[in-house]
């Protein structure tokens, strides 16, 4: 399947920055997947696709889909991620596929999606003016058709794997997710709006006060991104699928079982650690750990 949405590139720094500014974030569980553990923990580090198969015929436990709304005082509120959409709560094939759902097993209960918590946090889903998707795999993308007004900010190299090359699903993307005639801004991790920060390489300031930072973090998927945000009192990294497990910040973890690109998952992982350790009291979201998810408080602020 050929996909005919197209994208522009994102000028930034975004309208809605100030001096000082600070965010909160609430993490919201949008269902499960019940799909290969070995995904997110592998001892033998990256395994292929039959040895994924061969996994997903076995009784696999769940683990959390989050999203985050991010409440920016100037910008207004602004999504990471998706979650699931709705309709997986009655048809998971419609959205994923009939192989999707038979490899990750969903489950989703009606209130659970994104715009329902949205909207039980007294936010329309329409008030959403930004979403930013750390990568277009089906448990962070399933639910964009349900922000047609939004500007969806992507890297251009996650853009790029997603919309080309064969057998899509096998690489964690289903392209109907994303062929939609919406606004799509490409970020390119080169130029001179490209700054370090802390031990993140390659970061863009999304509205050029510090309060939102987008970081280059490929390896799990080509186009990997994280988010870094100021809190009143210490940064908070949602890291996406960069980290797995909370675990996976200490040295000798075991690697994920699913990387597009081994080499630079490490090099993401390295920064990851680094920033554990130089900033402890940070907050970092690994991506689908049950037990951070569980404890989480309702609000970072």
């Amino acid at each position: 399947m050929s996909v005919h949405a197209e994208t522009r590139p994102l000028v930034t720094p975004l309208p809605g920055g100030g001096s000082g500014l600070t965010v909160t974030v609430e993490p919201m569980i949008t269902g499960t997947f019940s799909s290969p553990a070995i995904i997110g923990s592998s001892p033998v580090g990256r395994v292929g696709t039959l040895k994924l198969l061969q996994e997903a015929r076995k009784e696999q436990p769940p683990i959390p889909i989050p999203a985050f709304l991010i409440r920016h005082p100037k910008a207004g509120p602004i999504l990471v991620d998706t979650g699931l959409h709705p309709s997986i709560a009655s048809d998971p094939s419609k959205n994923l596929g009939r192989l999707g759902t038979w490899f990750y097993k969903p489950d989703l209960e009606p209130g659970d999606d994104v715009s329902a918590q949205l909207r039980s946090k007294g936010i329309d889903p329409g008030a959403i003016r930004l979403v930013i998707l750390t990568h277009l795999h089906v448990d962070h993308a399933s639910a964009i058709a349900d922000f047609p007004d939004s500007t969806l900010i992507v890297t251009a190299n996650e853009w790029r794997a997603a919309t080309t090359g064969l057998f899509p699903t096998f690489r964690g993307y289903r392209r109907q997710q994303i062929d939609h005639a919406f606004d799509f801004r490409t970020v390119d991790f080169e130029g001179e709006q490209v700054n370090s920060y802390a031990t993140f390489g390659r970061t863009i300031d999304l509205f050029g006060d510090g309060s939102i930072r987008l970081a280059s973090t490929p390896g799990h998927s080509e186009g990997h991104q994280s988010v870094i945000v100021r809190l009143k009192d210490q940064d908070m990294v949602i890291c996406g699928d960069a980290i797995y497990l909370a675990d996976q910040l200490e040295a000798g973890s075991d690697l994920p079982g699913l990387m597009a690109d081994p080499h630079n998952y490490r090099r993401s992982l390295q920064e990851m650690r680094l920033f554990h350790q130089q900033y402890p009291e940070s907050v970092m979201t690994p991506g689908h750990d049950p037990a951070f998810y569980e404890s989480a408080p309702e609000k970072f602020t």
